[in-house]
This record gives structure tokens, C-alpha cells and sequence, in this order.
């Protein structure tokens, strides 16, 4: 396949709770997808160079364009029977919590450009055995996944996750625990470490969603203006999540007359360089990259301390 450089060919404008999704695959009937804002080259996937004693997700690394980068089999990643061999099907390269890393497939499809409002939120069961798996895209022949590739690095390596090692660096102040925040997160995995490592740093009052819509219906249906700020001072919100991303909810806070003194913070994988400009367009008082939970926290004292 030729290999095919995808970063700037589809552009969106920012807060309109859209997405590009790349279709791609393991097997013949598994469909996934991955946000195409994530990737950044699509090629034949080739040799690798093998790691002794590695993790069993991750097949070895090859050089691109004088960088090192790991390689790692989809399909194994997510427990999905596949006779997918090296040097065969694709490599999808992406960039995420300012890391690069190549996701081997058996084959890429197509892009599709659709509403997180149309994207069902994994719940009950299913939430706690495809863990994986943040999301599901109904069309009438098919099914696509959308697959948390975030926990997929943070099991091959933990350290580069959000970690309490991280909020201890910023210690404990109790001044915290005066402060409430909301925070959206769709991956049960991050809303658990963001938890915990908040209350680390001592911000105790927390009140969690599952989804950018889910905060909103909460901001909105249940505002009473002098309750609402005396009990919250601030939001912590994601980009990608079913239902309502975080540009979208940033942008509806923003626009609101008297929520709008609300300060927002994204904490994203997607804060880049290359990708901050969304968050400013939609007035977000600051954007944190993850896993920079440390940072997080130095920026919430700034604006609520």
C-alpha cells in the first residue's frame, strides 16, 4: 500500500461535536476505529526489530524517518483472534499523550465523518469486560468499535500514564479541598487515576461524569447560578467522548451568559502543538496534555486558588 500521510487532509471546525474516524481492522468482520486528529501516516506494514523480553502487545520497533518507534499488534492488544504475521497488512502511525507509536492492522477502510452524539457509550457489563473499548458506531451492515488506545500504552507501560507518582511531585495543600470540581472523562480507567490522583494533591471535591453531555445536562437542566458557583469552581473535561466532546462542551460553557466565568481546563491526549488552536477557538482557559496530571494540578491552583 502506498503509504499515505493523512494529519492534515481532514479539518474540522472546532466545537461543532464532530469527528473523523478511521475505519480499520482486525480479521474480516472487526470493525474499529481510531480518531483520525490521532494519526498521522498510514503505510505497508514491513519488518520489525524484535525486543527480547518485551511486552507480548508490542512486536519491536522499526526506524521511520530517523525516529525509533514501537510497534504494536492491534489484535493482541485487544484479545482478537487474527493469523495477522509481521511484514503483513498496515501500519497506522499516530501520536497521542506525546507519544508516537505504530498500531499493525490487517487492513484500513475508509474515513467517516459523524456526530460523538451518534456514538453509544460502553455501560453495565459490557463497560467492565471491553474495557478497551470506549464506544460504538452503529451503521446498518456494521458495527465500529472505537478503541481506548490510550489504556492499550498505559498497560504496556504504566509509567507513561497518569500516575500518582506524578501528583506527588505538586504535594498536598488542604486550601484543595475547599475547591469543587467537575470533571468529563469517557474511560473508566482515567476517571479512576484522575480521582485518585487529585485527592493525592488534595482536591477531594470531585463530582465525575462519564461524558461531556453528561456535565452539560448537569450545568444546564439543574442551574441555580449562586448554588452552582458556591459548590464549583471549575471543569476538567477530555476531548474525545461519546455523546459530547469536550470542544463542544467548552464552547457551550463559553457561550453562556453566566456560566461562561466557569473556568475550563482540557486534559486531552490530543494537546498538541499542532492541535491546540482547537481549544483556544472554543475558549478554553488552559489545555493540558496527558499524562501530565502534575501539570493539571500547578494549573488548577492557578486559576481557583
Amino acid at each position: 500500500m502506498k503509504e499515505e500521510n493523512i494529519s492534515h487532509e481532514i479539518l474540522l471546525e472546532s466545537g461543532t461535536n464532530e469527528l473523523e474516524v478511521l475505519e480499520l481492522g482486525i480479521g474480516k468482520d472487526q470493525c474499529l476505529g481510531v480518531n483520525v486528529a490521532k494519526v498521522r501516516e498510514i503505510t505497508a506494514a514491513s519488518s520489525v526489530t524484535k525486543i527480547p523480553h518485551s511486552h507480548p502487545y508490542l512486536e519491536g520497533i522499526i526506524q521511520l524517518r530517523n525516529e525509533v518507534l514501537p510497534v504494536v499488534h492491534l489484535g493482541r492488544a485487544l484479545g482478537i483472534p487474527t493469523e495477522l504475521k509481521e511484514g503483513e497488512g498496515i501500519f497506522v502511525i499516530t501520536e497521542f499523550n506525546q507519544t508516537k507509536v505504530i498500531f499493525h492492522v490487517e487492513w484500513v477502510n475508509q474515513i467517516h465523518r459523524i456526530s460523538w452524539g451518534a456514538i453509544e457509550k460502553v455501560t453495565g457489563m459490557m463497560e467492565q469486560t471491553a474495557s478497551s473499548v470506549v464506544g460504538v458506531i452503529k451503521f446498518e451492515d456494521k458495527m465500529i468499535l472505537l478503541v481506548d488506545y490510550e489504556k492499550i500504552l498505559t498497560d504496556i507501560n504504566p509509567d507513561i500514564g497518569v500516575s500518582l507518582k506524578r501528583a506527588e511531585r505538586v504535594g498536598n495543600k488542604a486550601e484543595r479541598n475547599k475547591k469543587g470540581i467537575l470533571i468529563a472523562e469517557d474511560s473508566p480507567m482515567l476517571r479512576m487515576l484522575i480521582s485518585e490522583t487529585l485527592n493525592t494533591a488534595g482536591y477531594t471535591q470531585l463530582k465525575i461524569f462519564d461524558n461531556g453531555k453528561e456535565l452539560w445536562d448537569f450545568l444546564n437542566d439543574g442551574y441555580q447560578e449562586e448554588q452552582l458557583f458556591h459548590h464549583y469552581h471549575l471543569v476538567i473535561t477530555d476531548i474525545e467522548m461519546p455523546q459530547m466532546d469536550g470542544l463542544h462542551l467548552t464552547k457551550r460553557v463559553k457561550e453562556h451568559p453566566d456560566l461562561k466565568q466557569l473556568p475550563v481546563v482540557i486534559f486531552s491526549s490530543l494537546v498538541s502543538d499542532a492541535l491546540k488552536h482547537k481549544g483556544d477557538i472554543v475558549g478554553a482557559d488552559a489545555q493540558v496534555g496527558k499524562p501530565q496530571i502534575d501539570t493539571l494540578v500547578e494549573t488548577l491552583d492557578r486559576l481557583i486558588l
